[in-house]
């Protein structure tokens, strides 16, 4: 039973709509825990912590029009947790960014006008270390071994919610198991070591990765910060770019090259790629992005 719940406008910093369904489907990392997925409604589940030993899932759904709906279950939250969790449900969201510059600059354009009624917008972690954990979890792997990696971490180190759900570890959590955890539980191979020295220094206060959401720094500070953590290459900080809204830089993989080809028609090098989005100037990582991810979504009839 929903025991609390309320809505909020789908409206970016800029005052530009915001597709919910294009937002929640807007990248992989939404179907590993503690977030989940429901496409159908559409809908996303996120299990955020509040306090170090609970939890608490809400869930984000179509609301009136224009607005999402957020519910949780259980006894209703205090006016305090509800606050926190409202502001947890707006940062995954992002509706504090402002794309409307981005929706300006595509208006007009053949291949990207769809998008400027809402879409763009990349759902993220209530945390930067979260996303770096996951992010280091999808290299050279497969996706399933990327849901065993991430599902053992939070199923054993994430504090516990109603319903069996549980919230992604602390970075105290994770500094605290020991090396056969990573080997044996999660099996994480060569990313083990890396995970428990990232743990360790963010939950010593050596480092501090949420300093990388101040719109302040440079991009090209952000990337070096990122291409120094244990485990993070090019891809890497390529994908945490666009998570963290850094939008500069493509995301060029082993999907998103062939995805590129069969849309293009033909294949095409790294820099001819570069070359074809470079117009889309600070946007050319998210114009590459929607252009790659246009058909995950089903159009409204009279859309090209």
């Amino acid at each position: 039973m929903t025991a609390w719940s309320t809505e909020i406008p789908l409206l970016g910093g800029g005052g530009e709509p915001v597709d919910l369904e294009r937002t929640i489907l807007s990248h992989g990392l939404v179907e590993l825990p503690p977030m989940e997925v429901d496409p159908d409604v559409p809908s996303l589940s996120v299990t955020f912590p509040v306090t170090v030993k609970s939890a608490r899932t809400v869930e984000i759904r179509p609301g009136r029009a224009g607005r999402a709906r957020i519910s949780t279950e259980g006894a209703a939250p205090s006016a305090n947790t509800a606050k926190k969790l409202l502001a947890q449900v707006r940062h995954v969201l992002r509706l504090d960014d402002d794309l409307s510059g981005f929706y300006s600059l595509v208006a007009a354009d053949p291949d990207l006008s769809w998008s400027s009624i809402g879409a763009g917008r990349m759902v993220r972690s209530p945390t930067v270390f979260e996303d770096v954990v996951k992010t280091i979890c999808t290299t050279n792997c497969t996706w399933s071994a990327t849901e065993r990696m991430v599902g053992a971490l939070v199923g054993n180190l994430g504090a516990k919610a109603r319903g069996g759900h549980r919230a992604f570890p602390t970075a105290e959590a994770m500094a605290a198991a020991d090396e056969r955890f990573y080997k044996d539980v999660v099996r994480a191979g060569y990313r083990g070591p890396y995970f428990r020295t990232l743990a360790s220094d963010v939950a010593e206060g050596h480092l501090d990765l949420e300093q990388l959401n101040d719109p302040e720094l440079p991009d090209d500070e952000v990337a070096a910060r990122l291409l120094a953590l244990p485990g993070v290459g090019p891809y890497a900080t390529a994908h945490m770019m666009m998570l963290l809204g850094r939008y500069s830089r493509l995301i060029l993989d082993s999907w998103t090259r062939p995805k590129y080809a069969r849309l293009n028609g033909r294949k095409a090098g790294d820099k001819t790629i570069e070359r074809r989005f470079r117009r889309y100037k600070q946007y050319a990582g998210l114009a590459f992005w929607l252009y790659l991810t246009r058909d995950w979504v089903a159009e409204p009839a009279g859309i090209k």
